[in-house]
């Protein structure tokens, strides 16, 4: 007799067979047969509270690991919901493989329940997105689905299986199941003649410098850049903020980025973060390494002659192509390179004195100053920044390898899905996230998913009851007499935690804060230590605020 074996098994089995053992998931009519086939493989469920918490879950995990993340999500409203979080892990170059169930194949364009095009409406957001069409090929689509997250530029795909695909049976013989090499896609290197030229341009160059993407974001990413920088002499960075030049990690980078005569764009875009090229100095010459082609192009559009290279090669690649043929040459200037760091990691001497002016309430940097030593203390740490002006103070003075931000789309909110993901990903050294009480709200139910999983974190919230970037816009476009419709209550979100089961703690005196932060990492729960903070903006530094 012929196993028959139903759609929704081959799924399961598939993801099994890639690693993929945890899903971000929430259920939904159109997936419950996933469900009931994760029963018997090695798949986790980590049930959520909202869809595009899954997908920023899955977009963390993607970042830390390297490896795409899994988010599992119902049709129509579901879909709809969990596509926006998509466009953050676009703009990071995040792998993210996003499944959602939809309605049967024979119900399309007759207004079956939930009937919604899924993949056109992911597919702005995403490398790839379709619908799957057939039963035995469901393995394949899963497949193919992480091959192309993974492949190149990393980020997010989707695809959409029609609930009568899933609930079908089909002998096991006749399912065209993946084979291992069908869930990765070669590398595409750099060519020896390509590295050589990259590398004889910098050997020209007397203030090159090197800039990666949002892809380089990870401890490997960053331990690379150092590793160029060490044996090249070229400072390096990696650009992922939406805040451009005015980055708080990269202090006076607007500075460095005027004195370089050549940028070496390693995976990353010649976009707005750049000015498109106008943040560069105007005889400064530009090397585009991307693996994708398009981005190579543009760069050639916005740079004319000033592109002085341009190739397709995968970002980490041709990173270790450019460090092999180097041969331990150091062809930058080191005298540059210090110039550039210096430039890039001191901090104004004047922030010595920024401290709280109001009774009851902290400084930014102060509430960064007193996390600092708890990230530094644990090599493996993992520091979660959300956008708003506040967590840009943390972003200042505290360096992380394995460091989270909002990322290039600026989209905020997506910190504690992050911190949840993160505990998945990292069993034993400390989570903390940095967030303001705006973004706090976006997914704050999602402490009771840690609560119920038991993935225990630190979050440090900053409470100025407002959503203070508007704020600051509003006060810079429109001056003080127009600001309005920003303000948020003093909220108790350190009770709010409690009320879900973890555990709060209420600061408004900095010498409280170090006591707070190690009752919360001691409680072994998902925590909240809710600050009480000034308004301030973010901040930005220049040379001439350094002296130099």
């Amino acid at each position: 007799m012929t196993d028959m074996i139903r759609g929704a098994d081959i799924v399961a089995r598939t993801l099994d067979a890639a690693g993929a053992t945890v899903v971000f998931t929430l259920s939904g009519n159109h997936i419950m047969s996933l469900f009931d086939a994760a029963i018997g493989t090695r798949l986790d469920l980590v049930h959520v509270r909202q869809e595009a918490a899954a997908v920023h879950m899955a977009d963390a995990w993607g970042r830390l690991t390297g490896r795409p993340g899994v988010a599992m999500v119902t049709g129509g409203p579901g879909h709809a919901n969990a596509v926006p979080a998509l466009y953050t892990a676009l703009a990071q170059d995040s792998p993210v493989v996003l499944i959602s169930g939809c309605h049967a194949t024979w119900e399309t364009g007759r207004g079956g329940f939930q009937e919604l095009d899924q993949a056109a409406l992911a597919a702005p957001v995403c490398k790839a997105s379709w619908t799957a069409a057939s039963v035995a090929g469901l393995g394949q689509d899963i497949a193919r689905a992480f091959r192309i997250a993974a492949a190149g530029r990393p980020g997010p795909v989707h695809v959409s299986l029609p609930s009568d695909l899933l609930d079908a049976e089909i002998a096991a013989d006749a399912v065209d199941w993946p084979a291992a090499a069908d869930f990765v896609a070669p590398a595409i290197g750099l060519a020896e003649a390509a590295a050589a030229a990259v590398l004889g341009l910098i050997a020209g160059a007397r203030r090159p410098l090197l800039i990666g993407g949002p892809q380089l974001a990870t401890r490997p990413g960053r331990a690379l850049l150092a590793r160029i920088e060490a044996a090249l002499h070229v400072p390096g960075l990696v650009m992922e903020s939406p805040r451009t030049i005015n980055d708080a990690t990269w202090g006076a980078l607007a500075d460095v980025l005027r004195q370089a005569d050549l940028v070496v764009l390693l995976g990353k875009k010649l976009d707005f973060t750049l000015k498109f090229g106008a943040a560069l100095a105007e005889d400064c010459r530009v090397v585009a390494l991307s693996p994708d082609a398009e981005t190579v192009a543009r760069a050639g559009h916005e740079l004319g002659a000033r592109l002085a290279f341009g190739c397709v090669a995968d970002t980490h690649p041709a990173g270790v192509a450019l460090l092999e043929q180097a041969a331990g040459r150091a062809i930058g200037s080191e005298a540059w390179c210090a110039t550039a760091n210096r430039l890039m990691h001191a901090r104004p001497a004047s922030w010595a004195g920024l401290k709280s002016v109001t009774p009851g309430k902290l400084h930014g940097l102060e509430v960064a100053l007193g996390l600092k030593p708890f990230v530094d203390a644990d090599p493996d740490a993992i520091l979660i920044c959300d956008g708003g002006e506040y967590a840009q103070w943390a972003q200042s003075v505290i360096r992380c390898p394995r460091r989270l931000v909002n990322g290039v789309a600026g989209a905020i909110g997506v910190s504690l899905p992050f911190a949840v993901a993160a505990r998945f990903v990292e069993p034993r050294a400390p989570v903390f996230a940095v967030l303001g009480d705006g973004t706090f709200g976006f997914h704050m139910a999602e402490f009771e998913t840690a609560v119920r999983r038991g993935t225990a974190f630190v979050a440090v919230v900053g409470t100025d009851a407002r959503w203070n970037a508007e704020h600051n816009i509003q006060l810079r476009e429109y001056g003080a007499q127009r600001a309005h419709g920003c303000d948020l209550m003093e909220t108790r979100y350190d009770l709010v935690v409690s009320a879900l089961g973890g555990h709060g703690e209420l600061v408004e005196r900095v010498e409280d804060l170090a006591p707070a932060i190690e009752r919360a990492l001691a409680s072994g729960k998902p925590a909240c230590v809710n600050v009480m903070i000034e308004s301030q903006a973010a901040p930005t530094v220049r040379a001439r605020d350094l002296g130099l």
